[in-house]
């Protein structure tokens, strides 16, 4: 059999769009110079944005598009018109979507609907030769162009949003006990293989209670590890607040497998085997499951769980035992989202912007954040914004810096993806 392709796991690529370049440009007007500076700034790009959609509950759509690129910003316009801002772009998730970076970093636990969280900035659009006028510089041309917006690829994970969890080995009957409560549809026949997506349904029980109920995939020892499909289903059951743990009670020795289950989430995850159980006895339409249950109920109730003997099959014993679930639930407190999660992060410039020199074959180069930033901004065509970067690669100490590492005439200087010659 071929191995499942799930779909609550997906990386996507994300782009801001580039901030728009400023203008050098001139009004007519008599007594100003030149007629005063009239050009305005760029746009700044738009921002990717990831949200949560309540329609959706996988990520497969990431199957067809993992690429994701917002609006650039419009370029600056004469008479002082700044250029529009880059279109946003919104990529949809199902609630229960946790985003991270491609190094593990959490981002986002994206759980309550319409919850979003930008994922890529759009870059700053360039200034306008109009915001350099000075009472002794009053026709510059000087203007800079739009930054790029920020980039990185990120891994989606879903955990799905249900209040109570069915676990248990596989064929326990979970699957067909979803089916029976609620209106969910799982494939339910006697494979001799274990569900292979998660189902959610919707349980009622009279007008008292409701509440979303999970079917996890069966799991089997090792699951912490990779085996079988392992933690790719364990992750599911962290965001539900109750388990009902479903034994095959015509199993050679069903509190045998509770153990084995217990341990998997307790390796796992330690808090999941903390997470309140309840333990269902299924099958109890074989006469072999009705002989384990007297020993099975003494187990469970020397372990301070409640348990019942039910029949999926024939509808022994399940709506009481949903009765129960809804009864628990209302004292049990939801299940918080990643507490470092939503913190955003706060980024100061350094008082003094730093970078390195060093000789690369021919060349040297200089690198930096804030070096680089000055030198992708600067439209080097115009004369005076040429000049304005030197200045201040002067007060950065770049030229210095230079200087002493042995740079001479004629030599040349990266910074960024811009070469130049050394002259003096």
């Amino acid at each position: 059999m071929d191995t499942p392709t799930l779909f609550d796991e997906a990386r996507i690529y994300v782009r801001g769009g580039r901030g728009g370049n400023g203008v050098v440009a001139f009004r007519r007007e008599k007594f100003v110079p030149r007629g005063g500076p009239a050009g305005g700034d760029g746009g700044d790009g738009g921002d990717v944005v990831i949200a949560v959609d309540s329609r959706l509950n996988t990520l497969i759509h990431f199957r067809h598009q993992t690429h994701f690129e917002a609006g650039r910003g419009g370029h600056g316009r004469g008479k002082n018109q700044t250029g529009a801002r880059g279109e946003d772009v919104i990529v949809p998730v199902p609630p229960g979507t946790v985003v991270r970076t491609d190094e593990g970093t959490l981002l986002a636990d994206l759980v309550a609907p319409d919850q979003r969280v930008v994922v890529a900035q759009g870059g700053r659009g360039g200034r306008g030769n109009a915001r350099f006028a000075t009472s002794t510089h009053q026709a510059p041309r000087v203007a800079e162009k739009g930054t790029p917006g920020e980039e990185r690829w990120l891994r989606l994970e879903l955990k799905l949003l249900a209040d109570v969890g069915l676990v248990g080995l596989p064929n326990a009957g979970k699957s067909t006990l979803l089916s029976v409560v609620s209106a969910a549809r799982p494939k339910v026949a006697d494979y001799p293989f274990t569900t292979l997506q998660p189902n959610l349904g919707v349980v009622a029980v009279g007008d008292e209670y409701d509440f979303v109920l999970a079917d996890l995939p069966g799991l089997i020892e090792g699951a912490h590890a990779g085996a079988g499909l392992g933690h790719r289903f364990l992750r599911h059951v962290e965001r539900t607040r109750l388990l009902i743990h479903v034994l095959d009670g015509s199993s050679a020795d069903p509190w045998h497998d509770f153990e084995v289950v217990t341990e998997e989430l307790q390796l796992y995850n330690p808090q999941l085997a903390e997470r309140p159980q309840i333990v269902a006895v299924n099958k109890m339409d074989l006469p072999l499951a009705r002989a384990h249950w007297p020993a099975v109920q003494r187990a469970a109730r020397a372990a301070g769980l409640s348990a019942f003997a039910i029949s999926a099959v024939t509808g022994e014993n399940v709506w009481p035992l949903m009765r129960h679930v809804g009864e628990m639930l209302r004292s049990l407190p939801p299940v918080p989202a990643h507490p470092e999660a939503g913190a955003v992060p706060v980024f100061r410039l350094d008082e003094k912007p730093t970078f390195t020199v060093r000789r690369a074959g021919q060349a040297w180069v200089v690198e930096g954040d804030a070096i680089e930033q000055l030198v992708a901004r600067t439209m080097w065509q115009y004369h005076d914004a040429a000049q304005r970067a030197q200045r201040q690669m002067e007060a950065m100490g770049v030229l210095e810096a230079l200087r002493r590492a042995g740079v001479q005439p004629g030599d040349t200087v990266q910074i960024g993806d811009m070469q130049m010659e050394w002259l003096w």
